[in-house]
């Protein structure tokens, strides 16, 4: 692959000295849906498949990016002293945001570049496309800047980047998962305090199929934001008789026993997903450090169910996924995976049903729904480096 982005590079731009080559993967949440910004822990892990790209530094302040996905677009430019969101620079706008960031922490990032991107993500489909890239951005200019930016922060800049300059107010596990990746884990983490820890995934007789709805979601225009506003103003409701700082504080007896200060059901509901998602999410990593891989599963079945009936972000598709791999011989769990709306499910397969899972899956998806799934076999792997 690394040639192959050489090759494009010259191809485009029509030099090969100094040229640099990265990749940033794509991620997947294992369990622990939308606990992120709720304080909450997560358990995701980075993919084998991600974006990768090709960087050289340029002697003016002009910025050309050319992405293989959106060739129609052509080459995209502009100056780096004229960093704004631009409608008509579509999927530039992510590296774009976190050159801005850079900048405003104070991080000379005082010359343009020319770069080519290609992604083996799909897109939409709920894998962190959009984490992928800003991490794979935030990751060449520290490198080729030599700015020495702890790992972490690069992180919380990459966040910072999709919410401010992007406008979408996402919690931190994509890029955490994205940056921070290892090969054979998956991270248990503390959006609260960012605390984390390895977790080894003793996958012997299963896999992890990812399978892909098909139904495109935009992360910004879906009920994304106005669930987060949900749990906000039900946080500030508890607050009201408990001193806690988020949901993801809560136990589920917590919970159970000052509900009644949440003045909206529907809010209930969403503050309840909240905590009880976190506490499964606990118990799940638990369950496979014991390798207990059926509790595991269990805990996913029931996570889905909770994103479908207490916080209403699955949907037709993915709901027809779930159920559809959950009658499969040889499927330990299955649940969404991502925001929601689209997007992908996660199962976690025994090896030998894989293939009838696929096909069985497949044929049944679209006759429900009238047109194909996509299925991935995922292997975890580590978070974004140079090539």
């Amino acid at each position: 692959m690394k040639n192959k982005m050489l090759e494009k590079f010259n191809e485009k731009f029509g030099y090969k000295q100094g040229v640099r080559v990265f990749f940033s993967p794509g991620r997947v949440n294992l369990i622990g849906e939308h606990t992120d910004y709720n304080g909450g822990h997560v358990f995701p892990c980075a993919l084998s498949f991600g974006t990768y790209g090709a960087i050289a530094l340029r002697d003016d302040k002009v910025v050309r990016m050319y992405s293989e996905n959106f060739d129609d677009k052509g080459i995209i430019s502009f100056d780096i002293e004229n960093l704004k969101n631009d409608k008509e620079h579509d999927w530039a706008n992510y590296p774009k945001g976190v050159i801005d960031v850079l900048r405003k922490h104070g991080y000379d990032v005082n010359k343009g570049f020319d770069m080519v991107v290609y992604g083996n993500i799909p897109n939409g489909a709920g894998l962190s496309s959009s984490a992928s890239l800003e991490l794979l951005m935030a990751v060449m200019m520290n490198d080729i800047y030599d700015f020495n930016i702890y790992r972490v922060e690069l992180v919380k800049y990459c966040q910072e980047a999709e919410n401010d300059f992007i406008g979408v107010n996402c919690g931190i596990m994509d890029q955490f998962a994205i940056g921070m990746g290892k090969d054979s884990s998956a991270i248990l983490l503390d959006c609260n305090t960012l605390e984390y820890k390895y977790s080894n995934v003793n996958l012997k007789d299963e896999v992890i199929v990812i399978a892909n709805t098909n139904k495109r979601r935009g992360l910004a225009d879906s009920k994304y934001n106005e669930r987060r506003g949900e749990c906000e103003e039900a946080l500030k409701e508890l607050q009201g008789e408990l001193k806690i700082n988020a949901l993801g504080e809560l136990t589920e007896d917590e919970f159970e026993k000052n509900k009644h200060l949440i003045k909206n059901d529907v809010r209930a509901k969403r503050a309840k997903h909240a905590v009880y998602e976190n506490q499964r999410t606990l118990k799940a990593v638990k369950a496979l450090e014991n390798n207990d891989i059926d509790t595991f599963g269990k805990l996913m079945n029931e996570s889905h169910n909770s994103l479908r009936d207490d916080y209403e972000v699955t949907g037709k598709e993915l709901d027809t996924l779930v159920d559809l791999a959950s009658k499969q011989e040889g499927t330990i769990g299955s649940r969404m995976t991502g925001a929601g709306f689209g997007g992908c499910t996660v199962s976690i397969v025994k090896k030998p049903m894989v293939e009838k899972f696929i096909k069985n899956v497949g044929k049944e998806y679209k006759e429900k729904i009238g047109y194909d799934a996509d299925f991935y076999v995922a292997n975890i792997g580590s978070g974004t480096r140079e090539i």
